[in-house]
């Protein structure tokens, strides 16, 4: 559904022009569909069986079932430099010094820009009716896929039918 894809594209608009910390941007985007979906989606099954984890085969239906997904990450994202211990360490950290599902340490600041630009984009998607559903699972995945290139990421897959696919879950 093509109509879907715009509003990825219109809800990745809203992530980058949502305010940011002293007017820095570190967010980045990146539209999944069609044979990446489907990749993403059988990925998520793998990796859940693979770690261990619990329901990455849950989100990887709904993943499957959604007509796109928007990944919405930060990278390279630099401190603030005001030293206010909100990371948990008194001084200013330096970042992606420790790899994981994410790279980190990441300054908080940075992290609340990063969610206020995930809160805009569902904003959007949810003024054009267009359901949809933050996900960590889908965002580890599609980081370790290489769906992004980004230092933390979300995905938010979307959808358009009779019933909210990811409201009975």
């Amino acid at each position: 559904m093509k109509q879907l894809t715009l509003v990825a594209e219109l809800m990745s608009i809203s992530a980058r022009t949502a305010p940011k910390a002293a007017g820095k941007d570190f967010i980045v985007t990146a539209i999944v569909e069609g044979e990446d979906l489907e990749a993403l989606a059988a990925k998520m099954y793998e990796f859940g069986q693979r770690t261990g984890k619990k329901n990455f085969d849950r989100d990887g239906a709904n993943v499957r079932s959604s007509e796109a997904v928007l990944l919405i990450g930060i990278k390279d994202a630099q401190v603030l430099g005001l030293n206010c211990a909100a990371c948990g360490s008194e001084k200013c950290i330096k970042p992606n010094t420790t790899e994981g599902e994410f790279k980190g340490p990441q300054c908080a600041y940075r992290l609340l820009d990063m969610g206020i630009a995930i809160g805009s984009a569902v904003k959007t998607a949810s003024l054009l009716n267009v359901d949809n559903r933050i996900m960590y699972r889908a965002g580890v995945v599609a980081r370790e896929m290489g769906l992004i290139d980004a230092d933390f990421v979300v995905g938010i897959p979307l959808s358009a039918t009779g019933k909210n696919i990811y409201f009975d879950r």
